[in-house]
């Protein structure tokens, strides 16, 4: 198979979808591999290291799409990287379709095959090549907050951990998941007075079996929710319903009432976001204030960490990338349940039924279309 690697065009994206090591896989199986030339730069993977492993450098994303079969990404395809895209093409990326319209049309449009990182299961019920960047978000939500809370940044000049004879800030984590888990685990080491939600049972007992009384942990529902959030100084916000877009559990009311100075980080913003002022933001400008509470909802947290997120991200996606390669992308999705669920879109239809849903669209079973 032909796979082109493009350079990341998001703002200040400097992920890439596969590293040097990667592509050794691939290149000792007989694949051909195109790297975009810089596609590696921002976090020190050189055309060097790419050409070291077997791979053959492109100058352009136009002539990448146009050679490579499968196209392997880190973000969702922008505007003229959909433009790209073609008939039978597959596409292999983060694509966050149920709160993006625009991006759906356009590869619907495109008769492409394009197979969501983030809906692709494992035998635990479990999104593996969501989880790396969840982690990753989940603890940098922690290092956003910490600094929306200075002064300089419009919060309340509030130190996460307090100091001897100075209470800590509040933090508030609204689900218990791969981000609230690893929030924690981030503010409990700053000494922070960390409480978690989360409307699951049996999450808040595995927490309480990790945390061992070090968060508070709270059940969910609107009263707890309400009674936490006016009185937080941090907020992050960790739910996820896969494929689809994440409810607003965090309101415009509640948003009124929370106190001047205090911080949200919108860890699901890629979904939509779980607070109801939340928009997307960039690295190159992060926050915006709503009431006097500063929101940090930054699309591509781990961009921020690119190196690390990179590496994490190849860990988990370079076995799905084996087994499209190996088998062709209708054999893979038909022997490989887990990877079929990452279908969101093909042939002009779509197939993830939560994407579906979110827009009002025609639902089409996947497998009605490979069979």
């Amino acid at each position: 198979m032909i796979i082109g690697v493009p350079k990341e065009i998001k703002n200040h994206e400097y992920r890439v979808g596969m590293i040097p090591s990667s592509v050794r896989e691939l290149t000792a199986r007989n694949h051909t591999v195109f790297v975009q030339s810089g596609a590696g730069n921002g976090i020190g993977f050189a055309d060097t290291d790419y050409l070291a492993v077997g791979a053959e450098i492109l100058p352009t994303a136009a002539e990448l799409f146009a050679k490579a079969e499968m196209i392997v990404k880190v973000k969702e395809p922008q505007p003229v990287e959909c433009a790209m895209l073609r008939p039978g093409q597959t596409l292999f990326t983060y694509l966050h379709l149920a709160p993006d319209l625009s991006q759906t049309q356009a590869l619907l449009h495109s008769g492409a095959i394009c197979i969501a990182y983030e809906t692709v299961t494992d035998k635990q019920g479990g999104l593996p090549l969501l989880a790396p960047m969840s982690e990753v978000a989940g603890r940098m939500s922690i290092q956003a907050g910490a600094m929306a809370l200075e002064k300089s940044r419009g919060g309340s000049g509030i130190l996460l951990g307090g100091v001897p004879g100075v209470e800590p800030a509040k933090v508030v984590i609204i689900g218990g998941g791969v981000v609230g888990s690893n929030a924690a685990r981030m503010a409990i080491g700053l000494r922070a007075d960390v409480t978690i939600l989360d409307n699951n049972i049996d999450t808040l007992r595995r927490l309480d079996n990790e945390f061992q009384g070090s968060a508070n942990l709270v059940y969910s529902n609107s009263e707890n929710l309400a009674r936490h959030l006016l009185t937080a100084d941090l907020v992050i916000g960790g739910v996820l319903v896969p494929g689809a877009t994440a409810p607003k559990l965090v309101t415009r009311e509640h948003i009124a009432r929370m106190k001047a100075g205090s911080a949200i980080v919108d860890v699901a913003i890629d979904q939509g976001g779980c607070v109801a002022t939340s928009h997307p933001t960039t690295h190159q400008d992060p926050t915006f204030i709503v009431d006097g509470v500063v929101h940090y909802c930054v699309a591509n947290m781990p961009g921020a960490v690119a190196r690390t997120a990179t590496v994490a991200l190849n860990n988990a996606t370079l076995p799905f990338i084996i087994k499209l390669a190996q088998q062709g992308y209708r054999q893979a999705l038909l022997t490989d349940p887990h990877l079929l669920h990452g279908l969101n879109v093909m042939a002009g239809r779509l197939t993830c039924q939560e994407v579906a849903t979110a827009h009002q669209l025609p639902y089409t079973d996947p497998l009605s279309l490979l069979n």
